[in-house]
C-alpha cells in the first residue's frame, strides 16, 4: 500500500468518512488573510476529511421536541471533540515519518478577518511586511472543494455525492507529497432549486445577488448571503419591530425568539459554538430534502427524511410573557 492509501485509510480508521487530498497549488490566488500556503509555505498536499452529521440528530428539530442533539452531537460535538483527535491523530503519524504536518478545524476565534471577510480593526498586524495579519482564516469548505470531497452549493454549503450538505469538514496541512485527487466532476449535485432559499427562517440568501470566485481555475458561484441576519436566525432570534422590545439574547433588548424557536431566551452554548436553534432549516434540512427527492445522495435511508408537518411557535404573547403588558398597564394607572 502506497503512502496516500495507507494516510486515507488511516483517517477513516480515525472516524472520517471521507478524505480528499489536494496539492497546495490549488489554493494559488487566495487572498492572503485565507492562504494556507503562508502558514506552512513548505507544505506539499492539504488532506480534507469530513465527518458526516447524523440525520437523526436533526430529527428531534424536525419534530419540534429535541433541539439540543444538533448543536451538541450534529454539530459541537464533532468539531470540538471528534474532529480535533481525528486530525491530531492523522498528525502525529505523518510527524512521525519526518515531515511536519498541522491539523485544521473550525477553531477560528483570533482570525483577523470578520464574518464579511474584512480586516478587523485595531486587532493586530503584520509581523513583517509582505505578510499577513495575524491570524490567517483558511475556509475550511474551498479546502475541501480543492481536495475532491464534493461542490459548492448556491448556499454556499459544501455539498457531497454521499452526505449532501451535513458534513463538518477538517483540514491537515503537511509537508508530505501526497497523490492528489480529482476536483469533484460527478453528477450536479446543486440545481439551484432555491429550497435552502426559500427555508432559511432569516431570509439571508438572495436569490439574484451572487458572489463569485475562481478557486484552482474553476468558477464558483453562490448566493451574497446576509450574514448578521444569519447571525440572529442561527440561534432562534429575530429583531424586534421598531420600539418593541425583546430579551432573547442576554444583554440586549432588540430581540425575540423567532417562530423557528421555542425557547423564550437562547438556551446556553453547548461545545462553544454548538447554538444552532434553527437547525440549519434552509441550508441543511431543506437541502437534503431537496437532494434525496432528486436521487442524487449515494448514502441511502429505508425512510424519506421530511416525514413531519413543518411546524411554527406563535409567539403572540410575548410582551405578556416577559411581562412587557403589565409594564404598560402599570405606567398607564401611574400617569
Amino acid at each position: 500500500m502506497n503512502i496516500t492509501k495507507k494516510i486515507k485509510a488511516m483517517a477513516k480508521s480515525y472516524g472520517a468518512d471521507i478524505v480528499g487530498i489536494a496539492p497546495m497549488s490549488r489554493f494559488e490566488g487566495a487572498p492572503p488573510q485565507m492562504d494556507p500556503r503562508l502558514i506552512m509555505p513548505d507544505a506539499k498536499s492539504c488532506i480534507a476529511v469530513g465527518f458526516r452529521v447524523f440525520r437523526g440528530s436533526l430529527r428531534g428539530i424536525e419534530e419540534g421536541t429535541f433541539f439540543s442533539n444538533y448543536s451538541a452531537m450534529g454539530y459541537g460535538g464533532i468539531t470540538y471533540l471528534y474532529m480535533p483527535m481525528t486530525v491530531i491523530n492523522i498528525c502525529k503519524v505523518i510527524e512521525d515519518m519526518g515531515y511536519e504536518a498541522f491539523p485544521m478545524g473550525h477553531q477560528s476565534d483570533w482570525r483577523a478577518i470578520d464574518n464579511e471577510g474584512n480586516l478587523k480593526q485595531k486587532y493586530s498586524k503584520p509581523v513583517a511586511p509582505g505578510k499577513p495579519a495575524p491570524d490567517i482564516m483558511v475556509h475550511l469548505r474551498l479546502g475541501a472543494y480543492v481536495a475532491g470531497l464534493g461542490e459548492i452549493g448556491f448556499s454556499k454549503m459544501l455539498l457531497t455525492p454521499e452526505f449532501g450538505p451535513a458534513l463538518r469538514v477538517g483540514l491537515i496541512f503537511t509537508e508530505l507529497e501526497l497523490d492528489p485527487d480529482p476536483i469533484y466532476n460527478g453528477p450536479k449535485l446543486c440545481n439551484k432549486c432555491m429550497a435552502c432559499v426559500n427555508q432559511c427562517p432569516g431570509n439571508c440568501f438572495s436569490k439574484t445577488k451572487t458572489v463569485k470566485v475562481t478557486v484552482a481555475g474553476h468558477e464558483l458561484e453562490w448566493s451574497d448571503l446576509d450574514m448578521s441576519g444569519c447571525d440572529y436566525a442561527f440561534r432562534g432570534g429575530t429583531k424586534t419591530e421598531p420600539g418593541k422590545k425583546g430579551f432573547y439574547y442576554d444583554g440586549r433588548e432588540d430581540t425575540k425568539p423567532g417562530s423557528h424557536s421555542p425557547f423564550l431566551k437562547k438556551p446556553n452554548n453547548l461545545y462553544n459554538t454548538g447554538q444552532a436553534i434553527c437547525g440549519s432549516r434552509g441550508c441543511t434540512r431543506a437541502c437534503i430534502d431537496s437532494m434525496e427527492k432528486r436521487g442524487v445522495l449515494t448514502h441511502k435511508f429505508k425512510k424519506p427524511f421530511k416525514r413531519s408537518k413543518p411546524w411554527s411557535v406563535d409567539w403572540s404573547d410575548y410582551e405578556s410573557l416577559t411581562g412587557q403588558n403589565a409594564a404598560k398597564t402599570s405606567a398607564k394607572e401611574t400617569d
